[in-house]
């Protein structure tokens, strides 16, 4: 399970982006600046071994949520949903 508690915030997120990963899953939550304005909270999951940069982006899944600290939480939320969504395809990747 993804608990980002303590370790990573919407602070943190604001000025960087946070990456991790979970027993053959990564992920990545990142500040949006939207074209019309405003701001979201981007969480994409993609498999191991390779970064974010050289993960070809047919395998990744992304969502946004509002960049709010309730929007962090359904953010991580989703990402330990995708996590069990996906739990074949993670198990399956081969480090």
């Amino acid at each position: 399970m993804i608990d980002l508690h303590g370790q990573a915030g919407l602070p943190y997120v604001n000025r960087n982006a946070y990456t991790g990963s979970c027993q053959g899953m990564r992920y990545r939550l990142q500040k949006k600046v939207k074209e019309e304005g405003g701001t979201s909270l981007e969480a994409v999951t993609y498999p191991e071994p390779y970064s974010y940069e050289v993960t070809d982006e047919k395998e990744k899944t992304f969502r946004e949520f509002p960049f709010t600290q309730e929007g962090f939480e359904q953010a991580v939320a989703w990402l330990n949903e995708e996590y069990e969504r996906q739990a074949k395809r993670w198990g399956q990747v081969s480090k």
